[in-house]
């Protein structure tokens, strides 16, 4: 018997099909348009950015510490992560390297820093603006602008930029990073990353893909649903021409569009409060259990 939670290889089986349906419920068809060449402003930035393997992403697992019941008629994917005990499969803890040990813990760090961090909702979303500012190039060539570049330079000059989060920042160019308010870099995200900043709030959904299979497949679709709804509103409030896509811009250019964007930027920051509090728990059960947190 195991010393483990357990479910059975039945439940195993209904889970992953839920699982694949929920996945497939978010991204649609973006995989095999992917294939043919297609790009998607809005889910592009998902899958390539963040990187998370296909076949991680639409394999479900339970989390540690539960396990599953072993069928003789099927095996588990991605078995390297897991290890048969007696009649039971258990996530294979020694699959855990002491560089991804390491990896984690700063991810835990990070996570409990932003926890207990005041939300700050005054960036007013100008990050996109700040990373076509007096180029000629664009990270979305195949879009167009909602504006001429001499309005889009003019307005960024206008206002202020109070960007904190690294990846966002890094792809300012390099003539907006100057106007920015911080200067954040890697190894102060520590101090500057705050759960009212809608990147913070998307990268959940990266922290918790980082402990797959250690942290539950639900947790973490949970986590993608919040950063696709985040990377919606990060677009709409960019300068681009989002129509095709059936999207109407939100108008930062306006005070009626500020409005808008941090009332939404409110309203994700409160979904992701418990996602990361979730995550956390998740992450200390492991270290605890395992490791014992110092």
């Amino acid at each position: 018997m195991s010393s483990y939670p357990s479910i059975s290889f039945e439940e195993y089986l209904h889970r992953s099909n839920k699982h694949k349906h929920r996945i497939h419920s978010l991204l649609g068809d973006y995989f095999d348009d992917r294939s043919r060449g297609k790009r998607h402003a809005i889910l592009d930035f998902l899958v390539e950015y963040y990187s998370f393997k296909r076949s991680h992403l639409v394999t479900w697992s339970p989390g540690f510490p539960v396990s599953i019941e072993s069928s003789e008629k099927h095996h588990i994917p991605e078995g390297n992560f897991w290890i048969q005990r007696g009649s039971y499969y258990e996530i294979n803890l020694e699959s855990l390297s002491e560089k991804k040990q390491a990896a984690l813990r700063w991810i835990l760090s990070l996570l409990g820093s932003i926890d207990q961090r005041e939300a700050r909702f005054n960036c007013r979303g100008m990050h996109e603006w700040a990373m076509v500012y007096a180029s000629k190039e664009r990270r979305h060539a195949y879009l167009d602008l909602r504006f001429s570049q001499k309005q889009i330079d003019d307005f960024v000059r206008s206002q202020p930029i109070g960007c904190s989060h690294i990846d966002a920042f890094r792809f300012f160019t390099e003539q907006a990073r100057p106007l920015n308010t911080f200067q954040p870099e890697r190894h102060t995200q520590i101090e500057h990353d705050q759960p009212g900043c809608i990147h913070v709030n998307m990268d959940v959904y990266k922290w918790a893909y980082k402990a797959w299979p250690y942290i539950s497949s639900d947790l973490i679709a949970d986590t993608l649903e919040l950063a696709l709804e985040a990377r919606i509103l990060d677009m709409q409030a960019s300068p681009y021409d989002l129509s095709m896509y059936n999207l109407t811009p939100v108008c930062i250019e306006t005070n009626e569009g500020r409005l808008e964007y941090e009332h939404r930027q409110r309203i994700l920051s409160e979904r992701a409060r418990p996602l990361r509090k979730q995550l956390i728990e998740a992450y200390q059960k492991l270290f605890e259990t395992i490791f014992v947190v110092s």
